[in-house]
This record gives C-alpha cells, sequence and structure tokens, in this order.
C-alpha cells in the first residue's frame, strides 16, 4: 500500500474559505524540471495553531516562503489575511511576523539595538525591554548577536517576529538550539499567543513539538499532502492501542504481527518497533514471552496509543534525506 493510500482516512473536508486566515489552493511551484509544490490545498483558521510537516524536500520551504511573499506560486492562489502575499505586500507586512530558520541578525548589533530597530519599523511595536525579559534574553541584551549562543539567536529571532504585535506569526523551527527550559519557554509563549487570538503556522522537525502545540496538523511529501487533521485523530484518537519496545534491530515483524493478539507490527526506525492490538494485555504477555524464547534483550517498552512521530516515519519513511 503507498503512502497516499494509507492516508485516505487521515483527510478532513476542505474548508470555507470565507474569514481564513491562510488560504492555499491548487498550488504549485517548480524549479526547473522539478516540481517541489505540487497542488498542494490546506486553509488555517484564525486564532488556530497550524503545523507545517514533512521531510527534508518536501516542499515546506517553498509553501512558507510563498506565503510570506517571497515567491510567487507557478499555479494556484495563496492568500494570507485575505491578501496576495507579492501583490499586496506593503499592506500585509505589517500584520505578519516572521520567524526565521537562519538567524541573519546583523552581528555586530546587540540583541537589544536589533530588537530597537525592527520595532522602529511599526506603528505600534512591544517594548523591547519587556519582550526580551519575555523571551529570556535580558540578562543578553548588551551582548552582541554574534557571541549568543544558538539557543539565543533562535529566542531573539522570535523576539523580532513578534515586536510588531502580528495578527499572524511564521515560526520556522522555533526551538531548534534551545536548552529544555528555553525550550518550555517558547512553548508557554505559543500557548499565550494562541489564547491572545494570534494565527501561527508552525514548521518543526520536533513531533512531540507539534503533537502539544497544534491544533490540526498538515504532513506533506513530494509537494503533495498526504494527510491532515487534529493530532489526536492522526494518531488514532481513543481507538488505536499501540506497544512500543525497543530491541536489537532487524527483528521478523512477520513473527511479531503473527502474535495471536496483534493486529500488525512495524520497524518504524532501526530498532524501534510498533505493535497495534486491541488486547494489550494479552498481547504485552505474548509480546515478553516471544522475545524470552528468543533470547532477545528488551531495552524500553512503552504501552499508550500511536505517536505522531510513528505515523510521520510510516507515511514520509525513516530514511534521511538532503
Amino acid at each position: 500500500m503507498s503512502a497516499h493510500t494509507q492516508t485516505t482516512t487521515h483527510m478532513v473536508q476542505p474548508q470555507s474559505s470565507d474569514g481564513a486566515a491562510i488560504v492555499v489552493e491548487n498550488f504549485s511551484k517548480s524549479y526547473g524540471a522539478h516540481r517541489v509544490v505540487d497542488h498542494l490545498q490546506f486553509q488555517v483558521q484564525p486564532g488556530e495553531v497550524f503545523a507545517l510537516l514533512g521531510p527534508n524536500g518536501a516542499g515546506k520551504t517553498t509553501t512558507v516562503e510563498t506565503l510570506e511573499g517571497y515567491r510567487t506560486p507557478d499555479e494556484g492562489t495563496i492568500r494570507v489575511l485575505g491578501l496576495d502575499p507579492v501583490r499586496q505586500a506593503q499592506a500585509l507586512k505589517p500584520r505578519i511576523g516572521v520567524m526565521l530558520q537562519q538567524d541573519g541578525l546583523y552581528p555586530a548589533l546587540t540583541a537589544r539595538e536589533v530588537l530597537s530597530l525592527f520595532a522602529g519599523y511599526y506603528a505600534q511595536p512591544q517594548a523591547v525591554d519587556a519582550l526580551l525579559e519575555r523571551v529570556g534574553l535580558t540578562s543578553a541584551a548588551r551582548t552582541r548577536c554574534r557571541r549568543l549562543s544558538g539557543g539565543q539567536k533562535r529566542r531573539l529571532a522570535l523576539a523580532v517576529a513578534l515586536v510588531g504585535n502580528p495578527e499572524l506569526v511564521f515560526l520556522d523551527e522555533p526551538t531548534a538550539g534551545m536548552d529544555p527550559q528555553a525550550r518550555q519557554t517558547t512553548w508557554e509563549i505559543v500557548r499565550e499567543l494562541k489564547r491572545s487570538g494570534v494565527t501561527i503556522l508552525l514548521t518543526t522537525h520536533l513531533m512531540d513539538e507539534a503533537e502539544r502545540l497544534a491544533d490540526r496538523v498538515a504532513i506533506i511529501d513530494h509537494g503533495q499532502l498526504i494527510a491532515m487533521d487534529t493530532p489526536g485523530n492522526l494518531t488514532g484518537g481513543q481507538n488505536a492501542n499501540i506497544v512500543r519496545f525497543v530491541a536489537p534491530e532487524g527483528l521478523d515483524c512477520t513473527r511479531l504481527a503473527a502474535l495471536p493478539a496483534a493486529k500488525s507490527a512495524e520497524e518504524v526506525r532501526a530498532g524501534s518497533y510498533v505493535i497495534e492490538s486491541d488486547n494489550i494485555p494479552t498481547l504485552l504477555v505474548e509480546l515478553t514471552t516471544w522475545l524470552r524464547d528468543q533470547n532477545i534483550a528488551l531495552s524500553e517498552l512503552r504501552v499508550g496509543h500511536g505517536s505522531l512521530e510513528d505515523l510521520f516515519l510510516r507515511l514520509t519513511g525513516s530514511e534521511v534525506r538532503d
């Protein structure tokens, strides 16, 4: 079964574009003979945290850059806050915030100088010092950008995206390089933005980040939408029961799937296995007995619903892409 066939149950019905914060209709983009985005369609509703996920080369960056007005579509319609991001850029730019993945933030300026510079572009910006405190950069306010750590640069990029009090924020890998404390702080900022009605489009390679923050998730691969729904619905809601375990790689999944209580078994990545069952207690007995009889060491065992990472790997494959 192909990945595209597998996803039919995950698709949601298209929503009306009336009042949508982001509308992507039949969007395609090619570079030479290579089609990067292929008739992509989705919408983001006002006040929603929407995660756009996909492996490297899936078309995420091209899609987001088109939404931000940096690229033009070859086909289809793009609307952000009701505006064309290219033709109506002057009206749109003051209403959005962009957190770039690459932090090209004037290396000779201090963190406070950078934020003050960007604050000057807006009619009613946030207070610079309060925003630096909000992202945890008060102690680094006078540090030049070239001396900031990777995590500090990400926090400054977040502050730059928020300084203009935007209605919609694009967050590209927002917590990359952050320590656990800074990551939690960033997650809480995202939740605060949502509570205040800000729309957020999030791209991340951290599946737990998308699972915890997003109202809805869209997974794209080879430029096409292959799954879109709430994280709970995508991972099986309350109906799918999953046993995950870690053991030596290369176990015979056919034999695992043949356990009487098993519905399916898969090695989602090297040494990490997922078995689905409607009778978890019985499956646990069968699985542990089988592993013991095969003299296979078990290093981790978890019971629960499927994870977004499991689904992502099933749909897009586990190989690393450039």
